[in-house]
C-alpha cells in the first residue's frame, strides 16, 4: 500500500481540482478547471451539477494517468464547498435544475418569516446554525416551490451537497453524504446519527430524497470502472472546511485555523463537547469516525477571495490577485480609504443578510493601491471582529494556522497578524483542504492506524508572521472599521 497514491477531489467554489499526494503528505500533481458562475439576479449564484461532474472527471483522469493508472492509486478522497445544493433524478442521474451555492441570498425572507415566528433559537440549539440563507435546508425548499422538475420526479427526486453528488456519480448510484457536510443542512442535529424529522418538517424538506449520513472516513463504495479503467475505493469525505482543520494539524481542542478562499472561515477544535455559542458563531460538526463525534465553534466570512476576483473582473483595478501584494506596499497606508466587502450579505458575528458593500474616504488623492490595500485591509478586520466573538464565547486563538490561496500572500499574512496581536503561521503547502481530504482517505484505505498518526506522517513545516503593528495604529484602524461598520448595520 505504501507506494500507492491518493486521488484527491477538491471541489472550490470557482474551480475543480484533482491532486495527487504521496503517502507522506508531499502533492505530486493537480489538475485544475474553472467553474462557470451564474448570477441569475442579483444575490443569486448557481452552478452547473453536470459541468461540475464533467470538469471533476476530466481533472481525475489526468492525474490517474499521471499516476500511471488506476492500479496506483490506494484511495480517493472528495472535498467540497459545503451548503451548495444539487437535485437530481435517481433515475436518470441529470440534474434538475441548476445547483444553489452557498453564497446565494434568494431565501432571504424565507428566512426572516422562519426568525420572525420565533424558530432561530431552538433551530441553533439543535443544530448549532442560525437560520440564514447560507444553509443548505432553504436552499432545498427553494427549489421544490419553484422547479417544477422536482416535483415530477417523485420518489426519484435526490438532494445532496457536492460531495454527495458526485459519489453518487462516481459509483453509480451511491447515496451518501458524510456527516460534517450534513451537519450544515440545518437538517441533521448536532448530537443525532440520521437526519432530523422536526427539522425537515419544519424546513419542508422530504427526508426520503436525503442520502445517508456516513463517517467521515471508510468504505464508500468505488468508482465504476469505466470511469479509470478500473474501480478505485472512496474512501474520505469532508466538507472543505473541516478539511482544511483536519490539513493544518488542528486535532487537539483549541487549536484555529482560518481558511482564506472564496470566503474566510476560522473553525476552532472543541473536542467532544458539543460547541454552544451566545456571540452569533456556529456549532458544527468537525468529523466523525467510528461513530464517534468532534466538535468545532466557526465564523463565516463570506467575501474574501471573491473580493480580489471583483476588484479584477468587475472594476479591472488588477489584471490578476498576484499583483495585490506589491499594489498594497506600494502605499504607506490605506490614504484614508476603508472597505466593507458585504458583496454577499455580513457573515458572522453579524448575519446581515441584507448588508451591501461600501467604499468611504475617497478623495482626489486616492489611487488605485489605496483602493487595493483597503480591500486586503478588510479581511483582518473581519477575522478581528471573528476573533472577538470567539473569545467572548470561551475560545480565544492561541494562535491562528491560515492556509487557501489568499495566504500565500505574504502582505495579508502580516497584516492578520498585526491587527489580531497574534502570531499567524502558515504551511509549506497552503492547500490544507485537500491535504485534510487525503488525510481521511489514508486513514479510511487503513494506511494509517488514526487521523493523529495521518498528520504527523503528512504534515508540513510553517512559517510564523508575529505582530509588528504599533498599537496606536491598530487602534486607530479598529475605530475606523467599527464606525463603517456601525453605518452599514443602522441601515
Amino acid at each position: 500500500m505504501s507506494d500507492r497514491l491518493i486521488l484527491v477531489l477538491d471541489e472550490g467554489t470557482t474551480s475543480t481540482r484533482a491532486m495527487l499526494y504521496a503517502p507522506d503528505g508531499r502533492r505530486l500533481g493537480m489538475t485544475q478547471a474553472e467553474l462557470t458562475q451564474y448570477y441569475p439576479q442579483p444575490g443569486w449564484v448557481e452552478h452547473d451539477a453536470a459541468e461540475i461532474w464533467d470538469r471533476t472527471l476530466a481533472c481525475a483522469r489526468q492525474q490517474v494517468e499521471q499516476a500511471g493508472g488506476a492500479d496506483r492509486i490506494a484511495a480517493i478522497g472528495i472535498t467540497n464547498q459545503r451548503e451548495t445544493v444539487v437535485a437530481w433524478d435517481k433515475r436518470t442521474g441529470a440534474p434538475l435544475a441548476r445547483a444553489i451555492v452557498w453564497q446565494d441570498r434568494r431565501t432571504a425572507q424565507q428566512c426572516a418569516a422562519l426568525k420572525e415566528a420565533g424558530h432561530e433559537p431552538a433551530v441553533q440549539r439543535r443544530t448549532g446554525l442560525v437560520i440564514d440563507p447560507y444553509f443548505s435546508a432553504t436552499k432545498m425548499r427553494w427549489l421544490l416551490d419553484h422547479e417544477p422538475a422536482l416535483a415530477e420526479a417523485g420518489d426519484a427526486l435526490a438532494f445532496g451537497t457536492v460531495e454527495s453528488w458526485l459519489v453518487w456519480k462516481l459509483t453509480g448510484g451511491l447515496h451518501i453524504s458524510d456527516a460534517s457536510n450534513a451537519s450544515r443542512t440545518q437538517l441533521m442535529a448536532l448530537n443525532g446519527e440520521g437526519w432530523d424529522q422536526g427539522l425537515c418538517d419544519l424546513f419542508g424538506v422530504p427526508p426520503r430524497a436525503l442520502p445517508e449520513i456516513s463517517d467521515n472516513a471508510g468504505a464508500f463504495g468505488e468508482t465504476r470502472a469505466e470511469w479509470f479503467g478500473r474501480p478505485i475505493p472512496i474512501r474520505g469525505l469532508a466538507g472543505d472546511q473541516q478539511a482544511a482543520t483536519i490539513g493544518q494539524g488542528c486535532l487537539t481542542p483549541g487549536d484555529a485555523k482560518a481558511t482564506l478562499g472564496t470566503g474566510a472561515f476560522v473553525l476552532a477544535n472543541r473536542g467532544s463537547t458539543v460547541p454552544v455559542s451566545q456571540h452569533r458563531l456556529l456549532g458544527t460538526l468537525l468529523y466523525r469516525l467510528s461513530g464517534e463525534r468532534t466538535y468545532a465553534l466557526e465564523g463565516s466570512v463570506f467575501v474574501a477571495g471573491s473580493l480580489i476576483q471583483w476588484l479584477r473582473d468587475r472594476l479591472g483595478l488588477i489584471a490578476s490577485a498576484g499583483e495585490t501584494e506589491a499594489l498594497a506596499r506600494s502605499v504607506p497606508d490605506n490614504g484614508g480609504v476603508m472597505m466593507l466587502p458585504a458583496l454577499a450579505g455580513l457573515g458572522a458575528p453579524h448575519w446581515r443578510p441584507d448588508a451591501t458593500g461600501t467604499i468611504s474616504g475617497l478623495t482626489q488623492g486616492t489611487g488605485r493601491a489605496h483602493i487595493v490595500r483597503a480591500a486586503l485591509e478588510s479581511l483582518s478586520h473581519q477575522l478581528c471582529d471573528l476573533a472577538g466573538a470567539f473569545a467572548a464565547d470561551g475560545a480565544a486563538w492561541r494562535m491562528l494556522r491560515i492556509d487557501g490561496g489568499m495566504s500565500a500572500n505574504d502582505w495579508i499574512a502580516q497584516d492578520m497578524a498585526d491587527m489580531l496581536d497574534l502570531a499567524v503561521d502558515r504551511p509549506a503547502d497552503v492547500e490544507t483542504t485537500a491535504k485534510g481530504a487525503a488525510m481521511l482517505a489514508a486513514l479510511g484505505c487503513g494506511l494509517y492506524p488514526s487521523l493523529a498518526a495521518a498528520g504527523d506522517a503528512m504534515g508540513a513545516g510553517l512559517t510564523r508572521f508575529t505582530p509588528t503593528l504599533p498599537t496606536e495604529r491598530r487602534a486607530e484602524r479598529l475605530a475606523q472599521w467599527d464606525a463603517l461598520l456601525g453605518q452599514a448595520l443602522r441601515r
